[in-house]
This record gives structure tokens, C-alpha cells and sequence, in this order.
């Protein structure tokens, strides 16, 4: 399904179809005609995704189709074992983890998954962890540390669950806890923001040596609408919270909160998974390969003055 702003593509898309289509039917030559518009339609397509608005590159991280955690997990690692339950409460399944191996290797890996599709989206909870969530992700850093093995994070949340089941479990305590015990690993760890990275429900997962984000992905404190609705009463001015709140991977490099910017195929990671998760394994493989030759000391030290650095 095309995005608002994708329209003027779509429109020529279908005309290159059709004139396909006709060619076939009438069994006439329309080859240059047709390679014409295809030139067309790559420029059109590069033209748009250079020049996105800061609400339209939410748009595009929220497209239906953009890989999911899960996606991550079973193309970008290999043979991915989930771990289930928090030991405390039960299990959470908008947050899934587990031990895994990331080219040669293991590693333990903690994602956010929203659904593919409705039905698994509401057993999600469209990636919006309970405190069990986090609980379980605290378990696997205890884990990493206990057998040195580095820590990757596949972050894509609106936010923490913010309901009242949530909320007398402790879901604020439990936020603090997960982000203060992954700021003292002593392995490597990186984050990457492969859809939204929403306040604090990113944050408990997202306190690592490298912070990387996919080029049409977003990382605020608070999503457009909810901030339009607190501050002006109005979730339709969204677009005008977008922009104030600069929420777009280029802005957060200029900012020093992400290190990189994993680019994404032209139309968007929902375009081209493949190629956004092969582009993926590979600064994955690269930034891991350079932590690995930290002590756990410099780990902790740089991952301390790279935070406390913030603002």
C-alpha cells in the first residue's frame, strides 16, 4: 500500500503497467517508450525520498511491510534460540529474546516486534512491552555478562505500555532498572532503531556503546500525535510536533544521540528487505568487530561518558 506522498509514484507506476500490458495485448514495440518512463520513475522515486518532510519519514517508519524484529532475527543472525519469561510474571511477547550468532559470533539479542498484521499486532501489543518485557530483557543481560557474550538490540516501539496493569506493576522502576543495568554490561553492546524508538520504552534497551538507526526511522521522547495532543489539543497537528521535534535519523546524528546511519534502499526498508537487512548485518558485523577489542572497563567508561555527553 503507497504512502500519501507516494501517490504521484504509484500513478506511474500503473501507467508503465498498463502500457506493458498493451503492448502485449496489441504484440507491438513499446520497449523505448516504457524505458523512458522507467527512467522517470527512478527519479521521481529519488527525488521524493530525498526530500521527505520530517512527518513523512515517520510515515515511512511506520510502513506496513518494513521488516520487523522477528525479520531481523531470523535473516540477519542464525540460529536464533528465543528465551522466554522473566522469571517473575510470565512472558512478554512484544518483547522477544534470546541467544543467537551474528556472522561467526554469539550473541545475545533483545527485539521490540510490533505485528505483521493485525491479529499479531494486538498479541504484541504492537511492540509495547509490560514490565515482563523489560524484566526479560534485564535476564538476558545478566545472561551476557555471565558468558561474555555481546549484546544487540533491535529497537521498534511507540513506547513502553502505558496502561494501569503496567503501571502498578512498576512499569517506571522497571524502565530504570533495565536502563541502569545495560549502562554497567561488560560486553560489547549496540542498539538499532529499525522502525520507532519511542521514550523510554526505546531507552530501557537502547543504552549502548553504538546507537544505530535505519535512515527512515525515527527516535523521540514522545510520538508526533501525543505531543500535538498534549501541547495544542489537537492530534492532527502532528506534521508541525514532527518538526519541532526533530525526530528524523539525520537530526539525531547532528545531535550526537545515534553514531550512524544505516541507509535503506531508495521507496524505504518496506521496498527492499532484503537488501535494509543485508546492509544492516554488515555494520552490525563492523561495530562489533571494533567494540570487541575493548576491555569491559573501557566499555563501561565510554558508554558512560557517551550518555552523560547527551544535551
Amino acid at each position: 500500500m503507497a504512502l500519501p506522498f507516494e501517490k504521484p509514484i504509484e500513478d506511474l507506476e500503473a501507467k508503465i503497467s498498463d502500457m506493458r500490458t498493451y503492448a502485449q495485448e496489441q504484440e507491438i514495440d513499446l520497449s523505448e517508450e516504457i524505458r523512458l518512463l522507467e527512467d522517470r520513475l527512478k527519479r521521481l522515486r529519488a527525488e521524493t525520498f530525498a526530500n521527505l518532510s520530517r512527518w513523512q519519514r515517520v510515515q515511512v517508519a511506520r510502513a506496513p511491510g518494513r521488516p520487523t524484529g522477528l525479520d531481523y532475527l531470523q535473516n540477519v543472525f542464525t540460529d536464533f534460540r528465543e528465551l522466554h519469561g522473566d522469571r517473575v510474571l510470565g512472558d512478554d511477547p512484544a518483547t522477544v529474546a534470546g541467544l543467537a550468532r551474528l556472522g561467526s559470533q554469539a550473541v545475545v539479542v533483545i527485539a521490540q516486534q510490533k505485528g505483521r498484521d493485525t491479529k499479531e499486532n494486538i498479541h504484541r501489543n504492537f511492540g509495547m512491552a509490560h514490565p515482563s518485557g523489560y524484566r526479560k530483557a534485564m535476564r538476558m543481560f545478566d545472561l551476557a555478562n555471565k558468558f561474555a557474550l555481546p549484546v544487540v538490540t533491535l529497537i521498534d516501539t511507540p513506547g513502553a505500555y502505558p496502561g494501569i496493569a503496567a503501571e502498578e506493576q512498576g512499569q517506571a522502576w522497571v524502565i530504570a532498572e533495565a536502563i541502569r543495568q545495560m549502562s554497567r554490561l561488560e560486553v560489547p553492546a549496540i542498539s538499532v532503531v529499525i522502525g520507532e524508538g519511542g521514550s523510554g520504552g526505546a531507552l530501557a534497551i537502547g543504552v549502548a556503546n553504538r546507537v544505530l538507526i535505519l535512515e527512515n526511522a525515527i527516535y523521540s521522547v514522545i510520538s508526533p500525535e501525543s505531543c500535538a495532543a498534549i501541547r495544542g489539543r489537537d492530534a492532527s497537528e502532528a506534521p508541525k510536533a514532527a518538526e519541532a521535534l526533530k525526530l528524523t535519523a539525520t537530526d539525531l546524528l547532528e545531535q550526537g544521540v545515534v553514531d550512524r546511519i544505516v541507509a535503506e534502499p531508495v521507496g524505504g526498508a518496506h521496498k527492499d528487505p532484503e537488501g535494509t537487512m543485508d546492509a544492516v548485518s554488515a555494520v552490525l558485523q563492523e561495530e562489533l568487530a571494533e567494540l570487541s577489542r575493548m576491555s569491559a572497563e573501557q566499555l563501561r567508561c565510554a558508554r558512560s561518558e557517551r550518555f552523560r555527553s547527551l544535551g
